[in-house]
């Protein structure tokens, strides 16, 4: 009998891919510093706005996905609800994406972030002497990290899903008590919330609609659980209440936890800085109650790459069922563990850790995840005209005005990611495109005797 991820799991895997590294390195780089080194976005409005919008694009996107989970359970996401509302090529674009970048590099950036907290946590230089000395002290613990919870996740199933629900639960905690005493007990940093008119200025701003791609990362995995819905009890059902709980959930504690920040701590030291929660901690609790809050967010960040070796190679699974190419990555252990697709997202993970900056890889992998969550939300009013007669479990709340809204705030981030980072889009427009490169060499070398699994597998 097939081991099933519970509600309980599927749930934690949504709150534990959202929140995790964007809310705690985040908000320096929204805040960001112009030429003359002053903040660009200096309006708390602003700032919270941001947090409120991020979280209503979430909570759009997880009412929209809902009605295409139930459509299509299978595993894989937007690979295998692509290839279903449009063509294969366009789904395994999306998988392709999600191969390459789409989980390696969000873990990636979680344990790099993993790294510096845990490095200023114990007060550690920036690089170790003797033969380590070429790669950083945060990259090392990032890799030591990486491969420590890859072999959870590759060895035992059930472990896996335990550990997950463990670290998540006390993460939340722990956040809910961050944003607490933040609140509480935090010294005023004077930041005006007030509507004016420069508020309104940086809301208008290029610099806000670029900020939305470092608040949508930090959203980002509102939509895990779709990806595992073949593994999931009860997914009509559960996949829904999953989505949308977990997503609900995160929005109430992104915005409660970046007001304590705010509040907390001014502009001037948050600007371009990626420990915002070791600065947050420091003011409110000292300097070696500081260093112990970022060893207790290292620790946190655990939950947010556990839960990304988990769903990414899922997504890697079913393409390897599908494709010729990558046949050896749809293979599973003999307790049902996609192995061989969870050490190769690791090892590519572990290459952006050495390759990469953080910024880089936000504003890279924020073009492209938008660029196809844009697509199935797309995808599922597609459908509604064409196919009408397809059985609905769950429809989506608040149609159509939810799924075009989603879509409205998609083409603001995708335009202002290609106007004003033209660098990075164009770069993940680039590789996206290559994914048809290798979708005709797949058909062309595809032998007669290769069979791509039936939707019920997974």
């Amino acid at each position: 009998m097939k081991t099933r991820f519970s509600l309980t799991t599927a749930t934690a895997l949504v709150i534990a891919n959202m929140v995790g590294t964007g809310v705690f390195t985040s908000l320096g780089f929204q805040v960001g510093r112009d030429a003359a080194g002053n903040p660009v976005i200096s309006s708390g409005l602003a700032l919270i706005l941001l947090w409120i919008l991020g979280g209503l694009f979430a909570l759009f996107g997880a009412l929209t996905y809902s009605e295409a989970g139930v459509l299509f359970p299978r595993c894989g996401g937007e690979y295998h609800y692509l290839t279903r509302m449009y063509h294969p090529s366009i789904g395994f674009l999306s998988g392709w994406i999600s191969f390459l970048v789409g989980f390696a590099a969000p873990v990636a950036a979680a344990a790099i972030a993993l790294g510096s907290y845990l490095r200023s946590a114990l007060g550690m230089p920036e690089r170790l002497s003797g033969a380590l000395s070429f790669v950083k002290t945060p990259s090392l613990f990032a890799i030591a990290v990486i491969v420590a919870v890859t072999a959870v996740h590759a060895l035992d199933k059930m472990l896996g899903a335990r550990f997950q629900n463990v670290i998540t639960v006390l993460k939340v905690v722990s956040i809910v008590g961050m944003a607490g005493l933040g609140l509480i007990v935090g010294k005023s940093s004077h930041l005006s919330f007030a509507l004016s008119s420069g508020a309104a200025h940086d809301i208008l701003s290029p610099a806000f609609a670029i900020s939305m791609f470092f608040v949508t990362f930090a959203y980002s995995g509102w939509n895990a659980a779709a990806y595992v819905a073949g593994e999931m009890e009860k997914p009509a059902k559960n996949l829904p209440i999953s989505l949308i709980t977990g997503t609900l959930f995160v929005i109430v504690l992104y915005v409660l936890l970046n007001l304590a920040f705010l509040i907390t701590v001014p502009l001037s030291e948050m600007a371009g800085q990626l420990e915002v929660g070791f600065i947050f901690a420091s003011r409110v609790f000292g300097t070696g109650g500081g260093k112990v809050m970022a060893g207790l967010i290292s620790f946190l960040l655990l939950s947010s790459i556990s839960a990304m070796i988990i769903a990414g190679p899922r997504v890697t699974r079913v393409i390897g069922e599908d494709y010729y190419l990558f046949r050896k990555l749809g293979r599973l252990t003999g307790k049902e563990i996609p192995a061989a697709a969870i050490v190769a997202q690791s090892a590519l993970t572990i290459i952006y850790i050495l390759t990469s900056t953080f910024e880089q890889v936000i504003v890279f992998i924020g073009f492209t995840l938008n660029l196809f969550t844009f697509m199935t939300v797309l995808g599922v009013l597609i459908l509604r005209k064409k196919r009408p007669d397809l059985p609905r479990p769950y429809k989506t709340l608040g149609y159509p005005v939810v799924p075009v809204l989603f879509l409205l705030i998609s083409v603001w981030i995708l335009t202002y990611g290609l106007l004003y980072r033209p660098k990075e889009s164009l770069f993940g427009l680039a590789i996206t495109l290559s994914g048809f490169v290798v979708y005709a060499i797949d058909k062309k070398l595809r032998p007669a005797t290769f069979k791509p699994s039936p939707d019920s597998s997974c």
